[in-house]
C-alpha cells in the first residue's frame, strides 16, 4: 500500500493559542506515529498579505510558528516543515488555475462573502483568489488528507472542482484530497462565547489563551471564563461553556471526559478552573521552556526550514514542469 500524502498549515499572523494546538499540531505530533503517512507542515504567509502586514513582525511571526511547531512535539526528522513563500511553485500554480477558475465558482464562496463585507473597499483581489491559493498549497504534493473546519469545507470542494476540471481537459494530473475528520472535542471554543472558535483574530482578549501566554495571562483568563447555569461538570450541549473546558482539560491531561465528569463529581466551577488553570500553566510551560531553547538557535530553525523548502521544492517542480507540459507553457520540440 502507498504511503499517504497529510498537508496542513497555519498562518503566521496574531498568536497560536489552545485551539490551533488542540485542533490541529497536537494531532500531527499524534500522526508522526503512522510509517504510512508522509507528513507536510506549512507556514501560510502568503495567505496572511491578503491583509496588510507588517514586514518585521510577518518575519518574525515565521520564525516563531515554525519553532512552536517544533516544541509542542513535531520531529523535523520525521515532518517537514516550511514556509509557503519560499517556495515559488504555490504562486505560479495559482496563477494557473485563476486562468481556469470561472468567476461564478469564486462568487459562491461564503466566506469571502463575510470577510469582504467587514472590509468594504479595502478588500483586495488576493483576498478574492485565496480559494485558489489553498487549493494549490495541497494540489502540488498530491495530498491525500486535508484537514479543514466548518468555515473552509467549501474551499476543499472548490479544490476538488478545480483538479477534476483540470484532469478533464488535460488528462489526470491531480490526486483529489479527502477531508481529514478532526475529533469534535478537538475544536476550542472562546473562553468568553463558547458558541464561537477560539480565534488569533478575537477582539476580546480573554477569550483566548495563547501557547506563549504567562502565568499570570492563562490564570486570570481560566478564571474569567464563562460558565453555564447549574453547578454539574459534565459534557453536553446545554453545557457548551463547561464542555469546552472539560475539552480543554481532556485534551491536555489525556484524562477521558468521561473520567474527568466523575472526578468532578460535586466540585464547584472555582475548583474546576483552578485545577484546569494549574495543569495548563504546568504544560505550557513546558512547550514555553522548549520554544526558548529552538528560537535562540537561529542556525538550527534555519536548517530545519531549508531542508523543508528544499523537500517542498524537490515534489512541487515535478508537478509544475508536468502541469506546463500539458498547458503549453513548454518550448516546442518540432
Amino acid at each position: 500500500m502507498s504511503k499517504l500524502t497529510y498537508f496542513s498549515g497555519i498562518q503566521p499572523t496574531g498568536n497560536l493559542h489552545l485551539g490551533n494546538y488542540l485542533g490541529a499540531i497536537k494531532q500531527w505530533v499524534q500522526m508522526q506515529s503512522d510509517p504510512d503517512c508522509d507528513l507536510l507542515f506549512c507556514i501560510v504567509d502568503l495567505h496572511a498579505i491578503t491583509v496588510p502586514q507588517d514586514p518585521e513582525i510577518l518575519r518574525r511571526k515565521n520564525r516563531q510558528v515554525a519553532a512552536l511547531y517544533i516544541a509542542c512535539g513535531l520531529d523535523p526528522k520525521r515532518v517537514k516543515i516550511f514556509i509557503q513563500s519560499e517556495n515559488p511553485d504555490h504562486a505560479y500554480l495559482a496563477w494557473i488555475f485563476s486562468c481556469m477558475v470561472p468567476m461564478g465558482w469564486m462568487e459562491r464562496m461564503t466566506q469571502y462573502k463575510d470577510k469582504s463585507k467587514k472590509q468594504g473597499e479595502r478588500t483586495s483581489v488576493g483576498l478574492f483568489n485565496y480559494p485558489i491559493l489553498m487549493a494549490c498549497d495541497f494540489m502540488l504534493y498530491d495530498a491525500d488528507l486535508v484537514p479543514v473546519g466548518d468555515d473552509q469545507k467549501q474551499h476543499l470542494e472548490l479544490a476538488a472542482d478545480i483538479g477534476e476540471k483540470f484532469n478533464n481537459i488535460y488528462g489526470e494530473t491531480f490526486k483529489i484530497a479527502k477531508i481529514y475528520n478532526q475529533k469534535e472535542t478537538s475544536r476550542i471554543m472562546s473562553l468568553q462565547n463558547p458558541s464561537s472558535k477560539m480565534s488569533k483574530s478575537d477582539i476580546d482578549p480573554s477569550g483566548t489563551i495563547n501557547l506563549l501566554d504567562s502565568t499570570d495571562a492563562i490564570e486570570k483568563n481560566v478564571r474569567r471564563a464563562v460558565t453555564d447555569s447549574g453547578k454539574d461538570i459534565i459534557y453536553s450541549p446545554q453545557k457548551p461553556a463547561i464542555a469546552n473546558l472539560l475539552a480543554i482539560y481532556s485534551g491536555f491531561s489525556g484524562i477521558s471526559i468521561s473520567e474527568l465528569e466523575k472526578k468532578y463529581k460535586g466540585v464547584n466551577y472555582g475548583d474546576f478552573k483552578n485545577d484546569l488553570a494549574k495543569l495548563l500553566v504546568k504544560e505550557l510551560s513546558d512547550i514555553q521552556d522548549k520554544y526558548q531553547k529552538i528560537i535562540n538557535k537561529p542556525e538550527y530553525l534555519d536548517r530545519i526550514l531549508d531542508e523543508g523548502r528544499d523537500f517542498a521544492i524537490s515534489i512541487s517542480s515535478k508537478k509544475i514542469a508536468l502541469v506546463k507540459e500539458k498547458i503549453g507553457l513548454s518550448r516546442s520540440h518540432s
